[in-house]
């Protein structure tokens, strides 16, 4: 197997982490699987990760990788992607105060492994399914080009999607009080490094990933302004949206500014994620 060049690598980890979150991080927000992974004995969560692992090598053999891979390389991609997970989702749940030091190594143990089986099969998805054509068939540079001058940006309608994407991926989440219950205990930097990661991750994907469906956004010229505007753009959105449907089911009421705003940068991570990928994944 050839070995890729490293723009090459960190782009499709790129899509891969966005992918497991995209899938996944409902589930990372939901409390029945926290408890889920505390009650959970051993047995249990050997088989679980080994049904994990079994899906990971089906879904690479026969949707992920080219027929002509061996089983190795199947099982050490299967493998790769699984702690990519179990990597992803010991940061979301340590961010999140999921885990802490002061928990035991059982509980912390359960909920990681029934946590991250979700998150490495996104990630698998995310690598093998969400790149755009860019990363496929560098061949056609010269009809691509012609394209792009076709193409016309419209504000309102890229808005109106990110909007839609938004809603889409943060609803799942913002009925629970597993949102409530993270934004009130978390620390003030972590609430600074969730907002940060929602904007690098939906930056990212936006402009960075040849995330399928970035060709339709035209970059040309002036590259960074625009993915700069156009990020603070997609995080503004997915602010708004999460304030909205935080204010709808009742999660203001009795807050203070500081609980309002700890609520919407948490609902914010996904609907970032909702607003950048959700979005493109819609226009595509």
């Amino acid at each position: 197997m050839a070995e890729k060049p490293l723009q090459e690598s960190l782009k499709e980890y790129g899509r891969g982490i966005t992918g497991g979150l995209l899938f996944s991080l409902p589930m990372l927000y939901t409390m029945e699987l926290w408890w889920a992974g505390f009650i959970a004995n051993s047995i249990q969560l050997i088989i679980y990760f080994t049904v994990g692992i079994v899906l990971l090598l089906i879904y690479n053999r026969y949707v992920g990788m080219r027929p002509d891979h061996s089983f190795l390389e199947g099982l050490l991609e299967s493998l790769e992607e699984m702690g990519l997970g179990i990597i992803l989702t010991v940061f979301i749940l340590w961010i999140t105060g999921r885990i802490t030091e002061c928990m035991s190594m059982s509980e912390i143990s359960g909920k990681i492994v029934v946590e991250a089986i979700t998150v490495a099969i996104g990630i698998s998805v995310g690598k093998s399914q969400l790149a755009s054509d860019d990363d496929d068939d560098d061949d056609d540079d010269d009809k691509k080009e012609e394209d792009k001058d076709l193409r016309h940006p419209n504000m309102m309608r890229a808005m109106g999607i990110a909007l839609c994407g938004s809603i889409l991926v943060a609803s799942n989440v913002a009925p629970t009080e597993e949102v409530v219950v993270i934004a009130m205990e978390a620390e003030y930097f972590k609430l600074f490094m969730i907002a940060l990661i929602s904007i690098g991750i939906g930056g990212g994907v936006l402009y960075f990933m040849n995330f399928t469906g970035t060709d339709k956004i035209v970059l040309e010229p002036h590259r960074h302004r625009k993915a700069l505007f156009g990020t603070l753009i997609m995080y503004t959105i997915a602010l708004s949206s999460s304030a909205f449907m935080l204010c709808f089911f009742g999660r203001f009421v009795g807050l203070g500014l500081d609980g309002i705003i700890a609520e919407t940068i948490v609902l914010g991570f996904p609907a970032a994620i909702g607003a950048s990928a959700g979005r493109l994944l819609i226009q595509a």
